[in-house]
């Protein structure tokens, strides 16, 4: 008996061993990054059995809560913190510190069976808004539009309310869907359908533009309209819903923390934002990396 306890016990110590020796990374927020980092999470972690780290969703909104709360290691975002949040957490003893992961041409979709492809960023806005209702008016089927958006904790929801409904509300029409995966399934199933989701969530398991949604060019005020699809175009910016996607930190990057981000930033980890189909950092980002310890 005495034998068996102190096998017990020595299995109680070497397991606590093994849990205090583990690092664990708390992640959550955007939707439109959950799959990107979880993609990126389970590689490094492959490499780096001792570390742990647990990625959840719920909304921009929510993830930079958490942070403020110091409930998270890492916030997802698809939005830059607002000045209220940062003051916030700055209340709370949270110094948020900013870095960009990825690019993303954010994409406005239609159902496949719509004949129009191209809209300008003013008729998107106006769509979105309530004003334009009828797809005969930008060119389609004398057809009542259908809205598919998300929800207001989503920083999706607020960039694009930001950038072309010119920070007026959303139509009251509007189907605020939980995920950009939700948006993709609506459309597709809504021959009347408009939504916009993060580019990523456009292409099928066999990494090919779904064939039930139609991914729209965008023309900002005379300028030729633009494809999210070609990554130049989102790189220099001549697409012109084009947004960075965002990590947030408390403070000084240090430790295990640090050696995730700095993977996600490598060759290796922006290998794996390209293969998810967003598009990698570059230009002022990077500098901008480089500046918060990166």
């Amino acid at each position: 008996m005495k034998k068996i306890i102190s096998l017990i016990l020595i299995a109680i110590l070497f397991t606590t061993m093994n849990l205090s020796a583990q690092s664990f990374i708390r992640i959550k927020g955007s939707d439109t990054l959950i799959n990107l980092v979880q993609r990126l999470s389970e590689v490094y972690m492959e490499e780096n059995p001792n570390t742990a780290i647990a990625v959840t969703g719920g909304g921009s909104g929510v993830g930079i809560a958490a942070l403020i709360a110091d409930r998270v290691d890492i916030a997802d975002a698809s939005r830059q913190m607002k000045p209220k949040e940062i003051e916030a957490a700055h209340k709370n003893g949270v110094d948020p510190v900013e870095i960009v992961i990825g690019i993303d041409g954010l994409s406005v979709i239609i159902n496949a069976e719509n004949p129009i492809n191209s809209l300008t960023l003013e008729q998107i806005g106006e769509i979105f808004r309530g004003q334009i209702t009828n797809w005969k008016d930008v060119g389609g089927p004398d057809k009542e539009i259908s809205l598919y958006g998300r929800q207001a904790n989503s920083g999706t929801y607020v960039f694009f309310q930001e950038l072309v409904l010119n920070k007026k509300d959303y139509s009251a029409d509007m189907k605020r869907m939980n995920g950009n995966a939700q948006i993709v399934e609506g459309v597709a199933a809504d021959k009347d359908g408009i939504g916009y989701v993060g580019i990523g969530y456009v292409y099928d398991d066999k990494e090919n533009i779904r064939k039930d949604i139609k991914v729209l060019s965008v023309a900002q005020g005379d300028n030729e309209p633009v494809s999210p699809l070609i990554s130049e175009n989102v790189k220099s910016g001549e697409y012109p819903i084009a947004r960075a996607l965002y990590q947030y930190i408390n403070g000084k990057p240090e430790g295990e923390v640090k050696d995730f981000i700095a993977f996600e930033l490598s060759e290796k980890g922006q290998e794996i934002v390209e293969e998810l189909s967003f598009y990698p950092v570059s230009g002022e980002y990077k500098e901008q990396n480089e500046k918060a310890g990166f």
